[in-house]
């Protein structure tokens, strides 16, 4: 069974085993606005809590995606590399980014679950 989680950055990680599977959040793809350009910058490299894995482009700026864990980055999500708007129009399910090995689940402890991160964003608004 899988359990997903949320960064202060705006990220997602679904968990599932040693597996997490990493995008970022609706409120983050609002804010960055039409994504134009994705692309993992550690594919293979083994990364802690908080280092930048990623970066998506969009008409308004350029923003990195941080490993919510530490792990290997195991996995990218091609379809971002002919289709970046995916992450506008789908970023919890097909919008992925990439997949990471969970080498510190008590890590997960730290991120918040879907209630919390929700009510984390609306002190934002």
């Amino acid at each position: 069974m899988s359990k997903t989680y949320f960064s202060k950055e705006h990220e997602w990680i679904e968990v599932e085993g040693d597996l997490g599977t990493v995008g970022i959040t609706s409120y983050a793809q609002e804010q960055l606005g039409d994504i134009v350009f994705a692309e993992v910058t550690k594919l293979k490299e083994k990364v802690s809590r908080n280092d930048d894995v990623a970066v998506v482009e969009s008409v308004k700026a350029a923003s990195d995606i941080f490993a919510p864990v530490s792990g290997t980055v195991i996995q990218w999500n091609d379809l971002l590399d002919d289709a970046p708007e995916t992450l506008n129009s789908d970023p919890t399910k097909s919008g992925w980014v990439f997949k990471i090995t969970v080498d510190a689940p008590e890590e997960l402890q730290e991120l918040m679950d879907e209630e919390a991160y929700n009510k984390f964003i609306q002190e934002l608004k």
